[in-house]
């Protein structure tokens, strides 16, 4: 989320800063990278509920802590409404 928003990616909002209150950095994992990313925790699951289109790959961006082995990741940014 900070280096989406420190590039000026549109899409990704992060109105709560990254800690988790809101919903809004929302992104979907492609699936091919999906298994390799931490579990989600349960208060990120149940902010999930809040996002738009939601998906079985979505995660919170403020949420995935990128390390070299996620040198390539990609992500989609849905459409906000």
């Amino acid at each position: 989320m900070q280096l989406a928003t420190s590039e000026g990616l549109a899409g990704i909002i992060a109105e709560c800063g990254g800690v988790l209150s809101c919903a809004t950095c929302h992104v979907h994992v492609d699936p091919a990278w999906f298994e390799k990313l931490k579990p989600a925790r349960q208060n990120e699951l149940d902010m999930l509920q809040f996002a738009e289109e939601p998906g079985p790959t979505g995660r919170l961006a403020c949420q995935l802590r990128i390390t070299e082995a996620l040198d390539g990741l990609e992500v989609t940014i849905p459409n906000k409404q």
